[in-house]
């Protein structure tokens, strides 16, 4: 339902509002502030994503608890985007609650068969006749035949849930690579680098293997911004996010940690190794000189970056690790730009 044409903003909320606030009742869903911005979205009829997710919900019988509740405002209101990210969770709940509905027939079914052994049972015991017998015996056949039935149609309904579940498997990884990664670089992001260091100390725990933390700066980048403009400065940080992911090598992990600051995980090197690392970064970011455009070419000179280097120790924690690492690059960047410093 579309209820923006032909409305003017106050016809149209007065009218969403007799829509939604009733249906919210009928569902038992509290009528605060985040709820209802849900229903207004829906009853509006523009979002089309979240209008298909509620739909699916009722016509599943889904409750709405205040998690779908949550789940609805945050993937649909609070993170919308031109790209909406389907919402996993309340497909898995569909399909759960289908799975829990076809179990409970196939029980009910299964039950009754056992009370009509239990009958049958009873009724030979006390010599019953042949029409008792005979009704005794189809209703037996009934029950087998039932259950025969339903055992076959469950089996249908798991192969078709068994592939709706390997789709939602497939997608839950797309999605987890989605979450991980930096949409305007595509490195690493820094909720996957807060996972990945994590994975990196426990490992050097476990192997004492020297292990060091890159932390690298873009030097002047709010001029470029300033100067020429956000798209410019974008195309800054592709070219610099291209020339770390060209660098690093096997177990080397890098990411975007966040404006223009990115961070390099070294497992099993040594300091002195991994200042040679950021020096060889350093020079081949420098060396080049970027231009954009096709044929008005704007040169933007030398890029350069500064680097902050720390070594692991078994009585650093996550923090510790990169706070050393940051002094570093605080050292580099007061004492010039485009060098390298070491704890």
């Amino acid at each position: 339902m579309n209820l923006a044409k032909h409305l003017s903003d106050t016809e149209l909320s007065a009218k969403i509002l007799r829509h939604a606030v009733p249906k919210m009742s009928e569902l038992n869903i509290p009528v605060t502030p985040v709820n209802y911005a849900v229903w207004y979205e829906y009853y509006l009829g523009i979002n089309l994503d979240l209008k298909r997710a509620i739909d699916g919900l009722i016509s599943n019988g889904i409750t709405f608890c205040t998690e779908v509740n949550d789940g609805l405002h945050k993937n649909f209101i609070q993170e919308k985007s031109p790209e909406v990210i389907e919402n996993v969770q309340i497909e898995t709940q569909i399909i759960i609650n289908s799975l829990f509905s076809k179990v409970s027939k196939l029980t009910q079914g299964t039950a009754r068969l056992s009370d009509t052994l239990s009958d049958f049972s009873q009724e030979l015991k006390q010599q019953p006749d042949v029409e008792v017998l005979n009704t005794l015996v189809n209703s037996l056949v009934d029950n087998i035949e039932g259950v025969i039935l339903s055992n076959k149609q469950m089996e249908g309904s798991l192969n078709t849930m068994r592939d709706e579940v390997s789709s939602l498997k497939i997608e839950m990884e797309s999605l987890n690579l989605v979450a991980m990664t930096d949409q305007l670089t595509s490195l690493n992001n820094r909720r996957s680098f807060e996972d990945e260091v994590m994975k990196h100390m426990q490992e050097f725990i476990q192997t004492q293997s020297p292990s060091c933390l890159l932390l690298i700066d873009i030097d002047h980048f709010k001029q470029f911004n300033d100067t020429h403009g956000h798209l410019v400065g974008d195309k800054v940080l592709a070219y610099v996010a291209l020339a770390l992911k060209q660098a690093v090598k096997g177990t080397d992990f890098v990411a975007r940690y966040g404006g223009e600051e990115f961070v390099i995980l070294l497992p099993n090197t040594e300091l002195t190794n991994a200042l040679v690392v950021a020096e060889q970064l350093r020079k081949v970011i420098a060396e080049r000189k970027l231009t954009i455009g096709k044929d008005k070419k704007l040169s933007l000179g030398s890029i350069t970056v500064s680097l902050g280097v720390s070594a692991l120790t078994l009585s650093d924690d996550r923090e510790s690790y990169f706070v050393r690492a940051d002094e570093a690059l605080y050292r580099a960047k007061s004492t010039g730009r485009n060098r390298v410093c070491s704890e």
